[in-house]
Formats: C-alpha cells, sequence, structure tokens
C-alpha cells in the first residue's frame, strides 16, 4: 500500500512545532574558518567519558583534560597510547589518520586539571567548547559554568538532576548565545528523523497513547552508608561531591543511581533515549512554550515510596494537553520487573513474542528498553536509544513515501552540535529541547515520591497541587557552588 502524505499538512505541521531550523546571526556565535579546529577540553574521562576520548580528537584539538580522579586522566593517555599502535598501520585511511592524532596527543599531552574552574580560568583564551561527561549530580553546575565563560557546552546525557537545573541551563545557553546539545544518539539517526517526519504528517493518525519501558528499576528502600572508608590516592572527594552535601567517602556513594541526591535512576539514564521519539514527534516540548497555562498530570505507581532511594519499579503516567492541531496524550513509563509486565502483552499482541537472547532483529520487540506509540491509522515502535524504529502493520507501512525533510541528516550528535558550534543550525537536541524533556523527565522522579496525582505548569516551572512537591523541582547546594 502506497500511503501519500500531505506537504501542506507536514510543512505547517513541523513549522508550528518550532523545527524550521534558522541559522543564529554572526553575532551570536564564534566565526571559524571552515578548516580551523575548535579547542576542545573535555570533562569527566571515565565511564562514558571513554567515548569523547576516543572519537573527539579526530574532529578537533583537544587542550585539556580534566577529572576529579588522576587515574581516569592517566586511563585516558594509556587510551590513546594503546590505539595509536593498534591503528597506526591499518588498512583504513582514518584509522592511521586517527592513530596519528593519539601519538601527538601522547607525545605533546594536553593540560589535565582536576577542578574545572581553574581549568576555565586558566583556559579562557585557548577555549572554544567543552563536553561534559561527569556523573549527574554534576551536570548542570559544570554546563553552567562552561557557559558562563562563553564557551560552548555539550553535556551528556540526563542534562540534569532537577527541573530547576534544567530550566537554569536553557536560560543561560539562551541569555550567553551558546551552542548546546545533550547526548542522546538516537535523536541523530536519519531513521529517527524520518520517522518523526512521518508521524508530523499525519501517516499514523492521531497518537493518543504511547508507552515507554525499561526492565531496570532502582534499589528499592537502603539505608545510607553510615561508616567511613579511606579516600582512593588521587581520588579528589570534594569535587566529586560538587554541589552536594558532604560527608565522608564511601564507595557506595559514588554507585550515583542507588541514591536521589546523586543520580537520576532510569527516567535520566534510559528514558532519555528511549522516550525521545515520543517527546520530539508529538511536540510536547511545546507544552513549554504556549502563551496560556497548559497542566500536566503526573501520577506514579511504585514498589514503595523511597525518599533516598529510588523505587524497584515504578508505572508513572503523564496526562499531556493538545499541542496545535495534536490531540492530549497520555505516556506511560514503566521501570523495573514489577513494572515491564504490565505492558509486554499489550506489545506482544501488537509485535508478537519477544527478541530471544541475542536476537539483534528490531522487528522483535525488547523486553530490556523500547518504545510503542498507538495512532489511530498504525504503531510506531522505537528501539532502546529511538535510533532505529518499526512501522506497523508493517504491510502497510513497508513503502509509505517519504514525506518532505525538515530535519537535517549531519551525521553524529558531536558533529551536529560541532557545526552550530561554527555558526550551524542548533542541534536537534540543544537545550531548548533537551532542557524541557529533561524537565518533563525529573517530573517523574519527583512524582515516585508522592500518592496521588501532581499538577505541573511547565511555563511557571510550578507543580500547582502539593507544596511539597513543588519544593523538590530544586534542590539546596553548599556552600561555594552555585549555578
Amino acid at each position: 500500500m502506497n500511503l501519500r502524505v500531505s506537504r501542506r499538512r507536514f510543512l505547517q505541521s513541523s513549522i508550528t512545532a518550532g523545527t524550521a531550523l534558522t541559522i543564529l546571526p554572526a553575532s551570536t556565535v564564534r566565526g571559524y574558518a571552515a578548516n580551523e579546529k575548535l579547542n576542545l577540553a573535555l570533562v569527566g574521562v571515565g565511564g562514558r567519558g571513554t567515548w569523547f576520548v576516543s572519537t573527539m580528537p579526530s574532529m578537533e584539538s583537544v587542550v585539556a583534560l580534566c577529572d576529579v580522579d588522576q587515574q581516569k586522566i592517566e586511563g585516558a593517555f594509556k587510551q590513546w597510547t594503546k590505539d595509536a599502535k593498534r591503528y597506526a598501520n591499518s588498512a583504513h585511511a582514518w584509522e592511521r589518520k586517527r592513530a596519528a592524532e593519539y601519538k601527538r596527543l601522547v607525545e605533546h599531552k594536553p593540560k589535565t586539571y582536576h577542578d574545572f574552574r581553574k581549568m576555565l580560568d586558566d583556559l579562557d583564551g585557548a577555549l572554544d567548547a567543552v563536553v561534559v561527561a561527569t556523573p549527574d549530580h554534576t551536570h548542570a553546575v559544570i554546563s553552567a559554568g562552561v557557559i558562563r565563560a562563553g564557551k560552548h557546552v555539550f553535556c551528556e546525557k540526563p542534562l540534569t538532576r532537577t527541573v530547576h537545573e534544567s530550566r537554569a541551563l536553557c536560560e543561560l545557553a539562551r541569555q550567553h548565545k551558546v551552542a548546546t546539545q545533550m547526548g542522546n544518539q538516537g535523536m541523530a539517526s536519519g531513521e529517527f528523523r524520518r520517522t518523526v517526519e512521518l508521524i508530523w504528517a499525519g501517516a499514523f493518525g492521531s497518537i493518543k497513547e504511547v508507552h515507554v519501558w525499561n526492565s531496570g528499576g532502582g534499589p528499592g528502600p537502603r539505608q545510607p552508608p553510615q561508616e567511613e572508608q579511606p579516600v582512593p590516592e588521587g581520588f579528589h572527594w570534594d569535587l566529586w561531591l560538587g554541589p552536594a552535601a558532604m560527608r565522608p567517602y564511601h564507595r557506595d556513594w559514588i554507585r550515583r543511581h542507588l541514591w536521589r541526591e546523586f543520580g537520576t535512576c532510569q527516567l535520566g539514564n534510559w528514558a532519555s533515549h528511549t522516550a525521545a521519539l515520543a517527546f520530539k514527534s508529538l511536540k510536547l516540548d511545546t507544552l513549554w512554550q504556549g502563551p496560556a497555562a497548559q497542566r500536566i498530570r503526573v501520577q506514579a505507581e511504585v514498589s514503595d515510596i523511597c525518599r533516598t532511594n529510588f523505587p524497584k519499579w515504578e508505572i508513572i503516567r503523564y496526562d499531556l494537553p493538545a499541542r496545535g492541531d495534536m490531540p492530549p496524550v497520555r505516556l506511560n513509563w514503566y521501570s523495573g520487573s514489577g513494572a515491564v509486565k504490565e505492558i509486554f502483552p499489550e506489545v506482544q499482541r501488537v509485535m508478537g513474542p519477544p527478541a530471544a537472547p541475542g536476537d539483534r532483529d528490531k522487528r522483535h520487540f525488547s523486553t530490556f528498553a523500547g518504545s510503542l506509540l498507538v495512532g489511530e491509522k498504525g504503531y510506531v515502535y522505537g528501539t532502546g536509544h529511538s535510533a532505529t524504529t518499526v512501522l506497523l502493520p508493517e504491510e502497510k507501512f513497508a513503502h509509505v513515501e517519504d514525506p518532505p525533510r525538515v530535519l537535517p541528516r549531519r551525521g553524529g550528535p558531536e558533529r551536529e552540535w560541532l557545526e552550530a558550534c561554527r555558526g550551524g543550525t542548533p542541534g536537534l537536541s540543544n537545550f531548548d529541547y533537551s532542557g524541557p524533556q529533561t524537565e518533563f523527565l525529573m517530573l517523574g522522579n519527583v512524582a515516585t515520591q508522592f500518592q496521588g496525582p501532581l499538577e505541573y505548569d511547565p511555563r511557571i516551572m510550578r507543580i500547582t497541587n502539593n507544596a511539597e512537591a513543588d519544593a523538590l523541582l530544586k534542590c539546596e547546594y553548599r556552600k561555594g557552588w552555585s549555578l
């Protein structure tokens, strides 16, 4: 069946959604020659940060590394040394070029720091942009410092730990007119963007229900560490804590997704990816732009109400009002084994049996993470990162006509951001988008601490029916730390 979409409806829909991309005025961005490399700093070079240690040197000039753990900094140099040897004689020219860059970085080491504030002071005139890949609770303070210094910033997901921090970063980025991006690689794929365009074009009719799941859950109630352990050599505990309250060191604190003070659990860790397809395609970010107050209603069902930790399982139902020509929609989030079992029968009814272990066929749904958008004319299944999709029924959408392209195809999120740093169009996950998305998700982490529904007004950033919950939209920083 050859499905056609209305060009006029599609273009009108995309413009209404605020997706007509415009180039920033020349006065608002730093100017660079096309072949001139940007000077980058990497903050957080362990864990997820190792990805940027590996990839960014082939794109731009890495002039500084910053991490609170000296061992992580030393690990970055070891990684470059190893990869310089590994790719030196590769059959691929691009790998040999990358090896040469790794070798240069080992022989002419970038400056290293433990405190990002000292780094920004020292390199003010020699730094163009910063990549932030630290634990969740320091994303906001580091990104805010980078923006205030007038530098472009790429921050890994989740953008922030609290609703207020996301709002503050959005406002700072607009004020200082810097290029921003949240690390959300699935949104950069061509398949993601084509699917969004098809939804805008009405190929699936009205979508009034969404299911997003992740089988991982929280730890449930547990007591904070009571004893003190020796701080590992080279590890700067005070700097790791950042804006959080001082306390004796214990290695369990480093397991950040156990604790609300430091992590965001699966809503930040995975829903930042898996819910992105629905959030973008259903124009949920426009609720933050509307002239009239439009309330988001959110209610959670949990295994346990945990104020210090995260529940073992949670079901969060977000009820969202109409956006332009799109009807009200309910987005359901399921996390943990006790929750995902509620949605799998419906997903299996639409898609058939789930994927077996080792099965990478996207047509077989993952019991680990995924999303299902339920439309009047069909369904959209999104994989865990939202990078790939399945349009259902497959026989109906196998030959669907592509709508006109509105969203650019520019490679990965890093390259898209680097183009924006040079004055190009903003990345799709820039803070004007990822800020509202993170607010939306972190609102769920507030809802899991209360019984009953919460009413949230996104324009004024307030929970209007529960003062105690409203107070949790913001956190207190210890002395010496601020946004």
